[in-house]
């Protein structure tokens, strides 16, 4: 991950502010002692939007603390009610579960951090954070993958969304040992999920004027399950002829998107193969530090980074990048149709640079 320095230009584009007092706080070390902070020194402001906030785990609470200090340096209107769950801190248990589930019914949108996953089987296969997914139902993840203005990399000026289901597929957490040694993993696919992601990525490409929807899958190999969900894309494309639809197998995926990711424009895909492309694309841009993500479900909104990584190894050590977790907040900002707030980051960036465009 880049240093915070590296991207302070676009964080001071997010607040369009002159005051550099926001800069002292900033730092990702300092968030350490923000994680320690009780729920009761919530950000507070008159008239606030209220939006769930769970600082997650690895340098999430630090990325968290640099979202507080910019909100509050720029006034922004929205009131955090801070829960914390966490698998790997002692902090998640059924209680907090429902504590946090009712804050973000309530509030409606949350902004998170990673909530680390152990690989250690302790009697229950659905990690917090699935059955946080699951329970809100957030189907669909977005990950708008933009190159950034002045960072360059291999490919530069890319522009392109990953539409990833995320309630069933290879994370149903159905596995069981069916005979010593041998251990059977089930890949749900069902026609309704299918049918529902893939007509969220026409949508999503209909309403932001995308040309194509790319169908990831490995229908090959998978002829019932990923079968299933190909031609659930393939009926739901024939409502949209204005789109162009092209399927394209996983493996293959990968590789064009590495020699040429400017053949894609939106891409649609299951489970697995969303969290491996989402990783990868984001290394097409940067790295996990500079692409956000966004969950949705019919009633709920989760703004968080695009590339889940806890980054444990670079805790306290004042090198994590806030870039994608502010982009995030950004767009959650524009959600909340708080438009003048969640614009500044690009329109002073237009005025500073000239050639930042608005990222959404």
């Amino acid at each position: 991950m880049a240093s915070l320095s590296s991207v302070r230009w676009l964080t001071r584009a997010l607040v369009a502010t002159p005051n550099p007092g926001v800069w002292r706080g900033l730092g990702t070390s300092a968030a350490t002692r923000a994680a320690s902070r009780s729920q009761g020194e919530d950000v507070r402001v008159e008239g606030a939007f209220p939006v769930t906030m769970l600082p997650g785990d690895g340098v999430g609470p630090e990325l968290m603390h640099a979202v507080k200090e910019v909100f509050k340096a720029a006034a922004v209107p929205v009131e955090f009610k801070e829960h914390h769950l966490s698998e790997v801190q002692n902090m998640a248990s059924e209680e907090k579960l429902e504590q946090v589930l009712s804050s973000m019914k309530e509030n409606k949108v949350a902004i998170i951090g990673k909530i680390h996953t152990p690989m250690e089987y302790k009697g229950e296969l659905a990690s917090y954070d699935m059955r946080l997914r699951r329970k809100l139902d957030l189907f669909a993840n977005v990950v708008h993958v933009k190159s950034l203005p002045g960072y360059k990399t291999r490919h530069n000026n890319l522009d392109l969304v990953i539409i990833r289901e995320q309630t069933e597929g290879e994370y149903s957490s159905l596995e069981h040992e069916s005979a010593k040694g041998v251990i059977e993993c089930l890949k749900i696919v069902t026609r309704t999920k299918s049918q529902r992601i893939a007509k969220f990525a026409f949508d999503y490409a209909t309403k932001k004027g995308r040309n194509k929807v790319t169908a990831v899958h490995k229908a090959n190999i998978m002829k019932l399950g990923d079968g299933l969900f190909l031609q659930c894309c393939r009926e739901v494309a024939e409502l949209y002829p204005k789109i162009k639809f092209e399927t394209m197998i996983i493996d293959n995926c990968c590789m064009q998107l590495v020699q040429n990711p400017y053949q894609f424009d939106v891409l649609v895909m299951p489970n697995l193969y969303g969290n491996i492309i989402d990783n990868l694309a984001a290394g097409l841009v940067g790295g996990a530090g500079v692409v956000p993500g966004e969950s949705y479900s019919a009633e709920y909104a989760v703004f968080e980074t695009g590339a889940r990584h806890p980054f444990a190894q670079a805790v306290g050590r004042n090198i994590a990048n806030p870039t994608a977790m502010l982009l995030s907040a950004s767009n959650m900002l524009r959600h909340l149709k708080c438009g003048e707030e969640g614009d500044q980051s690009w329109q002073g960036a237009d005025s500073r640079h000239g050639r930042l465009q608005h990222h959404i």
